[in-house]
């Protein structure tokens, strides 16, 4: 059991760095320092596919935080 559950939290951990990297930044270097490198300082609205990755991205780190816990249980 412990196995299959690495070696699904392993599939899982790449799934979400894939997810982490796909995603686009608007932000560039003045954004990672607290500014905006936009003329707005609002929210960013996904749509289609930018959605589907973020609530994705969402899921599969929900699942990830899951199987460490019930690894962390089982050893």
């Amino acid at each position: 059991m412990a196995t299959i559950l690495t070696v699904l939290q392993i599939i899982i951990s790449v799934l979400l760095i894939s997810g982490i990297i796909m995603q686009n930044s608007e932000a560039g270097l003045g954004g990672s320092f607290g500014g905006s490198d936009s003329g707005s300082a609002g929210g960013h609205t996904r749509r289609g596919f930018e959605s589907i990755l973020f609530n994705g991205t969402i899921v599969i780190a929900v699942l990830f935080t899951i199987t460490s816990f019930i690894i962390f249980v089982i050893a």
